[in-house]
């Protein structure tokens, strides 16, 4: 990196980190530091919802997702914007009506202490889970590829953010995460436009997609009732619904970007600008993925993406193998350079189908090459998808923009764990301290929540230090979530449409779905999004039996 690089990584970062804290130094009460007043008008309340959920993982692991697999993943979020829809109508009205601090004091109104306590202690170990991975994904991956140390990389992140949302609360996250999206949307159409200004001269938009789909990149519908298949139209549209629901409803890291809002109307504004801008938005960053998959097809990538495992390799001894196979690999290579390159390859049948075996070939030298990793170390992970998209940035894009990218990345991994550790700290303020520990001064509820943002950081900078890679890291924070959120939302849909069902019944319904909901992913019976359909549909069913049957 040159110093124009490092111009533009640490001033972006040193600008928000202390723009957010200097413009919302004073709290004087709860309602300042945790609902920002309710100042935000729409599009601070929009921008911040897609902030919270485009974290650095949405940046480093997507493109890598469209460049092994194509556009598919995109059917992931066909429920969100019914969600958006779902939760302006029947969820934000009652939040704002009761004028809670956090989602989980409705639960109280609505069944008990135990029903809400129990909610609000199922979100902090999910969303503590999820902070330590929003942290730790792109210090792993910028450790490997740039060889900066992990854990200063960790605590970088972890203490810029601990910083500005301490001193600023909610407001400070609202103000940083505007700063941030637009950050965001410069880097991504920058790369966009930088991947393909290098294409080959006679490769435009048109041709590089036409490519992409010779290798089925851009099959984006998925129609079939495969229940093991992650992404499919039906898991999308119902196991996305439902994951939409929990997340945007009921998870506090969400819930409280909205209920800053200046109104309900601002708030149910800001939320639908988010339901119809997010399916485009995920769409855009998969094409770039997939543009990048269209790049490497002229220029020879990695024949395993990730630095470290080639490194280690190289020096074990299976060195002379490998060396075998990223030889043979990079002639193969050179024949499929010497195939696209052919000025009639759009239009000659004969010279794709050559194209398309040799791809059959570069896949097969490349899941060579992977079993000679797992056989050297049985504990490293072959899934070099996470690093696709940074080795694309570190090795083919210009000074300037390098560190405007890695900036990006940054700036990502701060919006997500800015609002998760400021949601982590009210829910434990307002949910656990405060319901307890009644009848104190603003004063000391506002440095106590100050005290449990520190405690949370900590936290999730302690996880994010002892995490380990676990397949594509997208993936995994939904995972956890879904093992968590499908329960959570049931309790909620129970509470907003079932009124005749009891308190103590949804109680224990919770438990037994979330139980039966980790012994089914354990068992992997179900693909992970169908996981939130499920344990929905278990705690009402189950809190209907009960209910039923007098459980008092």
């Amino acid at each position: 990196m040159l110093p124009i690089d490092w111009f533009f990584l640490i001033g972006t970062l040193l600008f928000i980190a202390l723009y957010g804290a200097w413009k919302n130094q004073k709290h004087l009460s709860i309602n300042s530091y945790i609902k920002g007043g309710n100042k935000a008008r729409w599009w601070t309340v929009g921008l911040s919802v897609m902030a919270t959920q485009a974290s650095a993982i949405t940046f480093l692991s997507t493109p890598g997702q469209a460049y092994n697999e194509g556009m598919g993943f995109v059917q992931f979020y066909f429920g969100l914007p019914f969600a958006m829809i779902i939760i302006c109508m029947f969820f934000l009205p009652v939040y704002k009506k009761l004028n809670v601090y956090t989602a989980y004091e409705f639960l109280e109104n609505r069944f008990d202490l135990k029903t809400r306590t129990l909610t609000a202690i199922l979100f902090l170990i999910q969303r503590g889970l999820a902070a330590g991975i929003t942290i730790y994904a792109p210090a792993i991956i910028l450790n490997v590829v740039l060889g900066w140390d992990l854990k200063v990389l960790v605590i970088l992140i972890g203490c810029t953010v601990i910083f500005y949302t301490l001193i600023g609360g909610t407001n400070a996250v609202n103000v940083t995460h505007k700063q941030q999206m637009i950050i965001i949307i410069i880097g991504m159409i920058s790369a966009f436009w930088i991947a393909i200004l290098k294409m080959p001269e006679n490769i435009n938009l048109s041709k590089a997609l036409e490519l992409a789909s010779y290798n089925e990149k851009l099959n984006i519908m998925d129609f079939s009732f495969n229940l093991n298949s992650r992404y499919t139209f039906w898991s999308g549209i119902t196991g996305g619904l439902f994951l939409a629901l929990s997340y945007f409803g009921t998870d506090q890291s969400q819930v409280q970007r909205y209920l800053s809002g200046k109104s309900l109307k601002e708030s149910q504004i800001g939320l639908i600008m988010n339901g119809f801008l997010k399916v485009p938005f995920q769409f855009f960053i998969l094409i770039l993925g997939v543009l990048v998959f269209v790049f490497y097809q002229f220029e020879t990538p990695p024949v395993h993406f990730n630095p470290k495992n080639i490194t280690e390799i190289k020096q074990s001894n299976f060195a002379k193998e490998f060396n075998e196979i990223e030889n043979e690999y990079n002639l193969i290579q050179n024949k499929k350079h010497q195939i696209l390159n052919n000025p009639k390859f759009f239009e000659n049948n004969t010279l794709k189908e050559n194209y398309l075996k040799i791809q059959t070939e570069i896949n097969k030298q490349r899941e060579q090459a992977n079993n000679l990793i797992k056989e050297n170390d049985k504990n490293a992970s072959i899934n070099d998808k996470d690093y696709v998209f940074i080795t694309f940035i570190i090795n083919h894009l210009p000074n300037g923009l390098i560190g405007l990218l890695l900036a990006v990345i940054f700036a990502a991994a701060m919006s997500s764990t800015a609002s998760e550790i400021n949601a982590l700290s009210a829910t434990t303020l307002v949910d656990l301290y405060k319901r307890h520990i009644p009848n104190l001064s603003n004063i000391h509820y506002i440095n106590m929540a100050k005290l449990f943002t520190l405690i949370w950081g900590i936290i999730a900078i302690i996880f994010a230090s002892f995490g380990s890679l676990f397949e594509n890291l997208i993936q995994l924070v939904n995972i956890i979530g879904s093992i968590f959120y499908g329960t959570i939302l049931g309790i909620f849909l129970v509470a907003i449409f079932f009124k005749k069902i009891e308190k103590n019944a949804v109680f224990y319904a919770a438990i037994i779905s979330e139980l039966i909901i980790i012994y089914l992913y354990y068992i992997d019976f179900f693909g992970y999004l169908w996981l939130n359909v499920i344990g929905s549909l278990l705690t009402i069913s189950i809190s209907f039996l009960l209910t039923k049957c007098k459980i008092k």
